[in-house]
């Protein structure tokens, strides 16, 4: 049986990508339309280079939160935008693509979260922010991958926590903290499609380069890695590497922002057994052109009931209290 080769992305000449026509016209839109776009590091190239700010989730709730514009272009899935319009109420929250879910969203629904808690009453619920806002209304803190274990270690001692909804990022986060936490049964589609045997044939092809991954993949594929952090921990973790070569174990579109911001380095972007460039579906629904068309026509719009705004916003804020 072949296997998928891994993808190399070269340094970027100097200079970076020069604008596309298309690019340009978003640019003006944004101007026209007092907009601010925010995107997710897994979005595509051409959108990261018009976007004015490019982070992890934790990055775009700040930036989402300070947000001066009357409008939001949020370049992500539909629980980041969700969560930029409960931070920030008074903004107009525009999503390209209404569909770009995510499946460890939809594995968490707020009716079984809402049971297991009148079952436990004594749970302590720490959501990680993939889930969607009517789930964030029923939980006491959110994280991050980036500030998940800050947050576990705030919890009171004597409450039993439930990890929602990521399995692979609450056990990683049990181990760091030595917290015992229930976790649910929930995982990101993409991350777990990195095998241990398609980053070792990667490791046999680029042996002198390190391997970072994500904390959404599974114990077999991290405890393979050099580094295993968050997308925006991951920046600097590359850029001090005396290796010129690293092996990136997530979604692929996070070596867009690694070339330019560590443009001196070659980035692999670790394959799965069925593919040579792993992208999430849904991250990528979100296209330039529907960027340019939600900023000429002001919608799709984001919206919620205020009640489920309001309760999912004490988590939240929360989140960004203990993690400042």
């Amino acid at each position: 049986m072949s296997y998928p080769i891994a993808t190399v992305f070269p340094p970027l000449p100097a200079g970076g990508l020069p604008l596309s026509d298309l690019q340009k016209k978003v640019i003006a839109l944004k101007k026209a339309k007092d907009a601010i776009i925010l995107a997710h590091n897994y979005q595509c190239e051409d959108i990261q280079g018009i976007a004015d700010y490019v982070g992890d989730s934790l990055g775009l709730a700040y930036k989402a939160a300070a947000a001066q514009n009357s409008t939001i272009v949020f370049c992500g899935v539909h629980f980041m935008a969700e969560t930029a319009k409960i931070v920030n109420p008074t903004r107009r929250v525009l999503l390209p693509d209404m569909d770009a879910g995510c499946s460890l969203a939809d594995s968490c629904p707020a009716e079984k979260l809402a049971a297991a808690k009148a079952a436990n009453p004594e749970l302590y619920v720490v959501a990680y922010i993939n889930c969607s806002a009517a789930v964030k209304a029923l939980s006491d803190v959110i994280c991050t991958s980036g500030n998940a274990s800050k947050i576990v270690n705030r919890v009171p001692a004597d409450r039993p926590i439930l990890f929602i909804p990521d399995q692979n990022l609450g056990r990683w986060v049990a181990a760091k903290t030595g917290r015992a936490m229930q976790l649910w049964p929930g995982n990101c589609y993409a991350h777990v499609q990195f095998t241990p045997a398609a980053l070792l044939r990667t490791k046999a092809a680029h042996p002198q380069a390190p391997i970072v991954a994500h904390p959404e993949c599974t114990e077999a594929v991290r405890d393979l890695a050099d580094r295993v952090c968050s997308t925006e921990l991951m920046v600097d973790w590359c850029r001090s590497q005396a290796s010129d070569t690293i092996i990136v174990t997530t979604e692929a579109g996070m070596i867009h922002r690694l070339r330019r911001e560590v443009p001196n380095k070659t980035f692999v972007a670790a394959p799965t057994d069925r593919c040579a460039c792993n992208e999430c579906k849904f991250m990528k629904m979100n296209t330039l052109q529907k960027v340019h068309d939600c900023l000429l026509n002001g919608q799709p719009e984001v919206t919620m009931p205020e009640s489920i705004r309001l309760a999912a916003e004490a988590p939240l804020r929360r989140m960004l209290e203990w993690s400042a």
